[in-house]
C-alpha cells in the first residue's frame, strides 16, 4: 500500500527522485525525506507546532502543493 505522500505525488506525476530533490532544496535531509515518502510518520499521532517532524511535513505539503492537513494521520 502506498503512503499518502506517494499517492499525492502520483497525482501530480512526481517521481521519488523529484520528491527527494525538492525536499532537499527545502533543507530536509535525504534520510528524513525518504521516511516521509515511505509514510513512516503516519503512525505518529502527537504532533505539535514546534515539532521538527511537523516542520518537515509542511515542506512535503509545499512540494506536493497540498495543505499540511492532507498529510496528517487521521
Amino acid at each position: 500500500m502506498d503512503s499518502v505522500v506517494q499517492q499525492l505525488a502520483e497525482k501530480i506525476n512526481m517521481s521519488f527522485d523529484e520528491f527527494i530533490g525538492e525536499m532537499r532544496k527545502r533543507g530536509c535531509s535525504e534520510p528524513t525525506a525518504k521516511k516521509i515518502w515511505r509514510g513512516e510518520y503516519e503512525d505518529f499521532n502527537e504532533f505539535n507546532d514546534h515539532d521538527l517532524a511537523l516542520s518537515n511535513l509542511r515542506k512535503a505539503a509545499d512540494v506536493l502543493k497540498v495543505g499540511t492537513g492532507r498529510l496528517l494521520p487521521k
